[in-house]
């Protein structure tokens, strides 16, 4: 634990820099046969490189502004993101793709302001708990007010329809809520009662219904509504442990769709094998470790839960696409970080990790978690400034 935290900027970007250039080389072997491609094999990979500059900007610029500015801006991010989000259902701004409104065409590209809202989400929690953190057993100030304000911009991304996303975001506030020392007999019935909803409105839409059915009978519906993960199946038993080699995988020629954005993990498995997706699941796991002990050795407690909390954001948004791939959950429609195409994405993403990197730099160094956290919700002393 004290090499991982020493090292843990280095081991972070080290992570990300893995799956960064495993997720160019793979787009640039499945992305070419996309039917979007509109006749240039390169059209997504350059698109990719391009929002990867982006990111790689936001990533430096967050790791040189001090994290507070988040805690001081908590309002602006949430109701800009609520307002980008009720723009997604405004044509010609939003545009309406595949069923849902999760896209704001600004001409030159389209952008996902879900990708926003999850992270105003965040930090919003973030703020409040540690605004109010004496006040955690109070049911108003402590969990009523934070799960209603919070609801609204995830509400608003539910309706897109984006149940993915939705999930994601319930997921993180979860932890964050758990982390902040909410008790478990408020969290359990939310996150019951929040994925009924879900799972309510799911049932409700042909579409998702048809993944939810195709999930329990997967072979039954292999050729409908279950086609893109019995393909991925496929692709994962084709490639074993070594894979069948870069550039000659079969699922991406028009079998597997969109094998270059929710189904690029299984194109991983088909073409660099079981050793190539295991780096990958190790990769996630560095970040997840690394974020977690930057965020509890943060100067105070807003910086714990916006950094455990974004860790989270990255991590658990992995494991999602993982498990759809693997056909362990229904089908999401919810990209790769670091590695699947899209732009928003990534640069939320890149983002996260300089927000991160800034947490580490400010820092305390590493002592005994026992000395700083008698208990696992004890607050820390506010030190900034001291």
């Amino acid at each position: 634990m004290n090499f991982l935290y020493k090292r843990g900027a280095y081991i972070l970007l080290t992570a990300v820099a893995v799956l960064l250039v495993l997720g160019i080389i793979v787009l640039f072997s499945t992305s070419a046969f996309a039917k979007e491609s509109r006749g240039d094999m390169y059209y997504f990979v350059k698109r990719q490189l391009l929002w990867l500059m982006i990111g790689m900007m936001l990533c430096v610029i967050a790791s040189l502004i001090n994290y507070h500015w988040w805690e001081k801006t908590w309002w602006i991010w949430l109701i800009g993101g609520t307002l980008l989000l009720v723009l997604c259902f405004i044509p010609p701004v939003g545009i309406k793709i595949n069923g849902s409104w999760r896209w704001i065409n600004l001409w030159i590209v389209t952008f996902q302001p879900s990708e926003i809202g999850k992270l105003a989400v965040a930090i919003f929690l973030a703020w409040w708990f540690s605004k109010f953190r004496c006040r955690s057993d109070d049911l108003f100030v402590g969990f009523v007010f934070p799960v209603i304000i919070a609801s609204i911009p995830t509400a608003l991304i539910a309706n897109e329809v984006d149940l993915g996303t939705t999930v994601l975001i319930l997921g993180t506030a979860f932890l964050i809520m758990f982390a902040a020392g909410i008790n478990l007999y408020r969290l359990v019935p939310l996150a019951i009662v929040g994925l009924g909803i879900v799972l309510y409105v799911a049932s409700n839409i042909h579409e998702r219904a048809g993944r939810l059915t195709a999930f329990l009978h997967p072979e039954q519906y292999r050729l409908d509504e279950g086609l893109q993960q019995w393909q991925a199946l496929i692709a994962f038993g084709s490639g074993g442990i070594t894979g069948l080699g870069l550039g000659e995988g079969r699922q991406k020629f028009s079998y597997l769709p969109y094998a270059h954005t929710d189904f690029i993990f299984a194109m991983i498995g088909e073409e660099l094998g079981l050793v190539a997706t295991l780096t990958i699941v190790l990769c996630y796991l560095l970040i997840f470790l690394c974020g977690a002990l930057i965020s509890f050795n943060a100067k105070d407690y807003f910086g714990i839960l916006l950094g455990f909390g974004l860790t989270v954001l990255i991590t658990l948004q992995a494991m999602i696409n993982i498990g759809v791939s693997v056909s362990l959950l229904p089908n999401k429609g919810m990209p790769l970080p670091f590695i699947s195409y899209g732009g928003s994405n990534m640069a939320i993403c890149l983002s996260i990790v300089g927000i991160l990197l800034n947490i580490h730099r400010m820092g305390y160094p590493l002592s005994s978690m026992s000395s700083r956290f008698p208990g696992i919700h004890t607050p820390v002393k506010n030190q900034i400034g001291s």
